[in-house]
């Protein structure tokens, strides 16, 4: 649906700008906090997230915004790579929650993509700045 809508903003003849940011923390956590009532929490090994902050993408659409149309920009990713699993860990540990982690591998044909990375931002794209560990600290308290 997302692709579909940015084509009809694309085709429209208006001059756009689309900005596509990464996952952003609040979402993790949102996710993180309803897995972790689970017994053991499930976390696909061969996953790579790269949380951005929402007050970098505010940011960076403000400063859009500003500017002229430009088209498709690049991604806004945040400042760091994490592994599912790392992700999983650092949350059970800023919540003091005492769960298993169960890195699952992904099925052959839908996890080909995060296995080759292709849900992560090109390199040498400009990162948002605020941390995965920076927002923890501030939204979760043990």
């Amino acid at each position: 649906m997302k692709r579909g809508a940015e084509a009809a903003v694309a085709g429209s003849g208006i001059p756009w700008t689309t900005l596509r940011a990464a996952q952003f923390h609040d979402l993790v956590l949102m996710v993180l906090r309803k897995m972790a009532k689970l017994p053991a929490v499930p976390a696909p090994k061969q996953v790579r997230l790269e949380p951005v902050d929402a007050r970098d993408v505010a940011a960076r659409l403000a400063e859009l915004t500003l500017g002229s149309p430009a088209g498709l920009v690049p991604d806004l990713p945040g400042p760091t790579v994490y592994a599912a699993p790392d992700l999983v860990r650092s949350y059970l540990r800023a919540t003091a929650t005492r769960r298993p982690v169960l890195p699952l591998p992904l099925p052959p044909g839908p996890g080909r993509v995060y296995r080759e990375g292709g849900n992560l931002a090109a390199e040498g794209v400009t990162r948002g700045t605020r941390s995965w560990e920076d927002f923890l600290r501030e939204r979760v308290s043990a």
